[in-house]
């Protein structure tokens, strides 16, 4: 393992453990339209219920592709 991948997941780690405070201080009302597009499934019934966020993810996917894309074009 080389000390470049270290570094990369503790940052990674750091990143995660900063969105989930985020989130949990009440951050979260940014993310209210997650899983409400056209296009996310969602069925509840009496003792069941689906959740299939279909397009929420799709941009989320979109989102962190163009992210990485831009770190590599402009990291080095």
């Amino acid at each position: 393992m080389t000390p470049q991948l270290g570094k990369i997941l503790v940052l990674l780690g750091l990143g995660i453990v900063l969105l989930g405070a985020f989130l949990w201080l009440g951050g979260g009302s940014l993310l209210g339209w997650f899983g409400r597009l056209p296009g996310d499934v969602r069925v509840e019934r009496p003792g069941f219920r689906l959740y299939a966020p279909f397009v929420s993810m799709v941009l989320i996917s979109l989102l962190l592709s163009l992210i990485m894309w831009l770190v590599r074009r402009f990291g080095g």
